[in-house]
């Protein structure tokens, strides 16, 4: 072997060595900052009009993967019992058994299996639900608003946008059918701070 390839042969492994690294950089994880999470969703009402509720207790994290989006992924549960309609009898038909029955049901959870990126900062996120103890597929087209050092404190953020409809019937809940829509629709608002990795500072890119 001539010097000039010893030389390329060694830049070549370098290049191999480099890249499961640089792989990893791409790779963000994200803790959900609650206060400024938000999970609502809203049914039709006897058709006059929609009915809104959020839940208020949640845990979980999603990762970003900044050079391929596709490889991001999201994992996040919600406490059922959590469930504020804005009012008393509202709350209390809800989270029954007729519907979220959250003695037996306490936690719903949804983990990525899939995602299909639209365009730069979109994404079709496909994932298994897990409701009242069924799991079915469901998908949300996510937006990544923004990422970037907070400036107020010292934290890095990413924030996102989603949305999402599913069938309440899928998940054992038809009671009220029709008088009170199948039909749910999901809106997120998600902020996530960055989990640091090993040398890299929390807050900074």
């Amino acid at each position: 072997m001539t010097h000039a390839s010893k030389i390329a042969f060694l830049l070549f492994m370098l290049f191999l060595m480099a890249c499961p690294a640089a792989a990893r950089a791409q790779m963000e994880r994200y803790m959900l900052d609650k206060p400024h999470t938000q999970v609502i969703f809203s049914v039709s009402h006897l058709g006059f009009s929609h009915s809104y509720g959020k839940f208020t207790d949640y845990d979980g994290m999603f990762t970003l993967n900044h050079g391929n989006l596709a490889g991001s992924s999201v994992d996040v549960s919600v406490k059922t019992d959590s469930l504020d309609m804005g009012d008393a009898a509202w709350n209390k038909a809800v989270k029954g058994s007729d519907f979220f029955d959250v003695i037996h049901y306490p936690v719903m959870r949804f983990k990525s299996t899939g995602i299909e990126t639209t365009g730069p900062r979109t994404a079709k996120v496909t994932g298994d639900l897990t409701l009242r103890g069924v799991t079915k597929p469901a998908t949300f087209d996510v937006t990544l608003n923004k990422t970037g050092r907070h400036p107020f404190m010292e934290a890095y953020v990413a924030g996102l946008s989603a949305d999402g409809v599913i069938d309440r019937s899928d998940f054992g809940m038809g009671s009220g059918i029709p008088f009170v829509g199948d039909e749910v629709r999901i809106h997120l608002e998600i902020e996530g701070h960055r989990i640091a990795q090993p040398g890299q500072e929390i807050y900074n890119p």
